[in-house]
């Protein structure tokens, strides 16, 4: 059954980014927002009608900005800019990526400072309710003045240009509008503009990336309390004392995690004795790491969050005072940074996994069968799935060189600095996605590992994750083709069955 979620414009809040990103729900807009957004329409007419000149509603854009627009071609001038800038390329976005935008779009322009008419707001409203979703090309922009190119398809998917998919089907704009029983979008003055400025489609993709590296997190929390019981570790680097005096609240609250998840586990009591002194790093260090990252998370995720809610288009309408002022909200630098130390954190946390695993394939360090199989040399076991997790890692680190430092001149030096926050953002989710494969490696790893210790049980808690794993992957006991367990354990990755362990400690509007 399809839900409905009552959108009140500047108010979002992590739990409804997450389940907009997580599945299609039917939109509503609240009702105190038809007010502003009228105002803010009744401010352009004026203009219009009083032959003022404002940036956007009778000029040209960019370098051309004071080009004049004489009012009987104010209409094509917003269909030309759609048009000109649908110059996307690559693949199209996933849809859950492309309905967030969409919800973003709506919360922005619904706040009143953009000028549009509410009919072009109800026509966004029914376009999504129908379940259409434009086809935007990944490639394009470069994150200023906003994402150009994307809104562009975007907003021609609307005008009945481009492609639409509806019900998985990729059709012609016009029919798929048909089949929904709606009429294309008529662009008035400033609308056009008013869907192609803004951060829309950079915040969107750097929130999906956000919401996938919480999954991957989860996972490797658990995966790394696994292999730590795996690995007969020491439990006393989580010991709250020595994070107390480090004041480092990610690494306080991820330290938590790990006694309680070991809690009860008969592999871990029964080295209680034992001489080793100390764990390699990738176990010990677990809170030091894992804290860092989620720290960055949190960080970024408030700026994330901050920016969903925003307004980002340009010119802005200020209706009290009547003001059109021409400013640079659709510079995207501020998803740019939280893009890029998303990147860092997820590259970090497979780095760490990628390490683990390494551990317990090696029999002279983890005292398990060499690499995790019986009769080794007649089984390869888990070697190469070691490889390709040291191949993702490596992929990881070269995609985590922050993209927030690159910068070329477009528009004829016009728009003169770009923050490449959408390719930042969206490089991100493929580092989350590689992030998700590393670290399923390691929990098939540990769980292998968990096997080998019996009748020694691990602990109830993490005996349910090892027993979830068990029922989609089988024992490892003879030598098979790996892709289809790798494939199966980064879908439960993705699909969030690990996470649940650290949502407490999560970005949300507490602890942002």
């Amino acid at each position: 059954m399809t839900s409905n979620f009552v959108l009140h414009p500047g108010k979002l809040t992590f739990a409804d980014l997450r389940r907009i990103c997580a599945g299609y729900c039917t939109i509503e807009l609240a009702d105190g927002a038809w007010q502003q957004i009228e105002r803010s329409r009744a401010t352009v007419e004026k203009i219009i009608e009083g032959h003022d000149t404002a940036y956007g509603i009778n000029t040209g854009f960019g370098l051309l900005a004071s080009t004049g627009i004489p009012p009987h071609q104010l209409d094509d001038l917003q269909k030309n800019l759609v048009l000109s800038h649908s110059c996307g390329v690559g693949n199209d976005l996933p849809d859950n990526v492309v309905r967030l935008i969409s919800v973003l779009k709506l919360s922005s322009l619904s706040q009143g400072y953009s000028g549009v008419r509410r009919e072009l707001v109800e026509h966004l409203i029914a376009f999504h309710n129908a379940g259409l979703v434009a086809c935007i090309p990944e490639k394009g922009s470069v994150g200023a003045s906003g994402d150009l190119a994307p809104l562009a398809h975007y907003a021609g998917a609307l005008m009945g240009e481009g492609f639409i998919r509806l019900d998985g089907e990729k059709l012609p704009a016009p029919v798929a509008l048909d089949k929904a029983g709606l009429k294309p979008l008529q662009l008035k003055a400033k609308e056009g503009l008013a869907i192609l400025n803004g951060t829309q489609v950079s915040t969107a993709l750097a929130l999906s990336a956000l919401f996938d590296i919480e999954k991957v997190f989860g996972a490797a929390v658990v995966a790394g309390a696994m292999s730590l019981d795996a690995l007969k570790g020491s439990v006393a680097p989580f010991d709250d004392r020595i994070h107390q005096i480090r004041r480092q609240p990610g690494q306080r609250d991820v330290a938590t995690l790990y006694p309680a998840l070991l809690k009860g586990s008969g592999i871990l009591t029964s080295h209680e004795k034992c001489s080793k002194v100390q764990d390699p790093y990738s176990l010990r260090c677990q809170p030091q790491v894992m804290g860092a990252c989620l720290d960055l998370m949190r960080q970024a995720g408030a700026t994330l969050l901050r920016e969903a809610d925003a307004v980002t288009d340009n010119p802005l309408i200020f209706s009290r005072e009547g003001d059109v002022i021409s400013g640079g909200n659709f510079h995207a630098e501020p998803v740019a940074f939280a893009a890029d130390m998303l990147a860092m954190a997820v590259s970090e946390i497979a780095a760490l996994s990628e390490r683990r695993t390494a551990i317990l394939v090696d029999p002279k360090m983890s005292g398990l069968p060499a690499f995790l199989v019986q009769d080794s040399g007649l089984n390869s076991g888990f070697m190469i799935a070691q490889v390709t997790a040291a191949a993702l890692v490596s992929e990881n680190k070269t995609m985590a060189h922050p993209s927030s430092v690159d910068s070329l001149p477009t528009s004829a030096n016009q728009e003169d600095h770009v923050s490449m926050a959408t390719y930042g953002a969206r490089r991100t989710g493929e580092m989350a996605r590689n992030a998700a494969t590393v670290v399923g490696i390691e929990l098939l790893a540990a769980a292998q590992g968990i096997d080998f210790h019996r009748p020694l049980k691990t602990s109830p808690a993490l005996q349910i994750y090892h027993d979830r794993i068990r029922e989609e992957v089988a024992f490892y006991d003879r030598d098979r083709s790996f892709a289809p367990d790798l494939q199966k354990i980064t879908e439960m990755v993705l699909a969030g069955e690990f996470v649940a362990v650290a949502e407490r400690i999560l970005p949300d509007e507490e602890n942002r």
